[in-house]
């Protein structure tokens, strides 16, 4: 059934997922899905935990904690910006499926490898993935709303530009450079 739906987001898009197009592809009976999931935003959760555990993981050298959370947070943008199912169900409600949940674990364990206190790892780990998640956001809406008025317009450009791939790097080097500073200190 997440497999169908997976297809159906993947081909049309997660508006065209609903409790009937699934059934319809099944070929059952529309209510039969309802003792498998509670509604389309149930299903739309599990889709995104399948989605998000073939894309999160970085390539990078665990030993090296700035590179890896870098390239976890990159591919986490990515994700949500290239995929909107995925940004709609992270809008809507804090993730703790199975593969978010991975993911902050192994975040959360390089984190203590690089020398963060568990207190630390975890106010790390929390600014990292808002900075990601809003990021992303702003992103997206850009993209959806992008208009010729930019061109000629270079203030518009110019803000236009602060939500571009780079600039979220950029960013994230800040962020990353300031956890590094104050790893271990109590927060205020």
């Amino acid at each position: 059934m997440v497999d169908a739906a997976t297809l159906i987001v993947a081909d049309e898009g997660y508006d065209a997922l609903t409790i009937r197009s699934l059934a319809a592809r099944l070929g059952v009976a529309p209510m039969s899905l309802y003792h498998h999931v509670r509604d389309k935003d149930d299903l739309l959760d599990e889709v995104v935990d399948r989605l998000l555990e073939r894309f999160w993981r970085p390539d990078a050298d665990e030993s090296d904690w700035t590179g890896w959370l870098a390239e976890a947070a990159a591919r986490l943008r990515a994700f949500l910006v290239g995929q909107p199912a995925a940004m709609h169900v992270y809008l809507r409600h804090p993730v703790a499926s199975p593969a978010a949940l991975t993911r902050m674990a192994s975040m959360l364990a390089v984190l203590q490898r690089g020398g963060f206190d568990e207190h630390a790892a975890l106010r790390a780990y929390a600014a990292v993935q808002t900075y990601t998640i809003g990021f992303a956001a702003l992103e997206a809406s850009r993209e959806r709303s992008r208009s010729t008025s930019e061109a000629d317009d270079p203030m518009r450009a110019q803000l236009a530009a602060f939500t571009s791939p780079q600039q979220f790097a950029d960013g994230l080097r800040f962020l990353l450079d300031g956890i590094e500073r104050n790893a271990n200190r109590p927060s205020p």
